[in-house]
């Protein structure tokens, strides 16, 4: 098995151990094998660069300064993803206080490269068609953050991060059965949801 930059668990296994006995490159070696993949994660909670930028580099200072207490008990690549999750889920919980619990689906998402779905370039697609699937894309992304955040984050994870149920569990402290019902409830709340973008002109079905 292999973690997201290709080393194995026990390679990552080993510059734990490294990286709590003090030694700095072995954690820089961590950082740079999952950054990309935790960054993805936290701008797909958040939906701004800023702070997806910010939450990361957060998230590493405690992994950090908490690798002493790190019994591995659950895999690094869970544990560092769980501390990412606690660290999204408050800023997304200040950010709606401050919005008032509303989150506008007409404004527009920032990032510094604009994208980290899986959009594979077509060349066949014309300019005006990428330009249209990826405001489809935008408009899916603000759907799924305008989903309860117990739903969102089970989708994030599952959907568009490739985790595995057992992974999210662990991820989320909760029973198997509880992502598999939380995925359900998603899909069928984002279902509704496109529907009625759908409805009112906001999303277009290719015929």
């Amino acid at each position: 098995m292999t973690s997201d930059g290709g080393l194995s668990r026990e390679e990552v296994e080993d510059l734990v151990e490294r990286a709590k006995a003090g030694d700095r490159p072995a954690f820089a070696r961590l950082v740079s094998e999952y950054q990309d993949k935790i960054h993805g994660y936290v701008y797909r909670m958040l939906g701004d660069a800023e702070e997806a930028e910010d939450v990361a580099q957060e998230t590493f200072l405690r992994a950090f300064q908490s690798l002493p207490s790190f019994r591995g008990a659950a895999s690094f690549h869970t544990w560092l993803y769980r501390i990412a999750s606690n660290l999204s889920i408050d800023i997304a919980r200040r950010n709606r206080r401050q919005n008032d619990g509303t989150i506008s689906l007409d404004e527009p998402m920032e990032s510094d490269d604009g994208d980290y779905g899986r959009e594979i370039a077509d060349e066949s697609v014309g300019p005006e068609q990428l330009s249209a699937r990826r405001e489809v894309q935008e408009l899916v992304r603000r759907a799924i953050g305008d989903l309860p955040e117990k739903l969102q984050t089970v989708m994030v994870l599952y959907e568009l991060q490739g985790e595995s149920y057992e992974d999210i569990a662990e991820i989320l402290g909760c029973p198997l059965g509880t992502v598999k019902s939380r995925l359900f409830n998603a899909r069928a709340q984002l279902k509704d949801k496109l529907e009625q973008l759908v409805q009112v002109g906001e999303l277009e079905v290719e015929q």
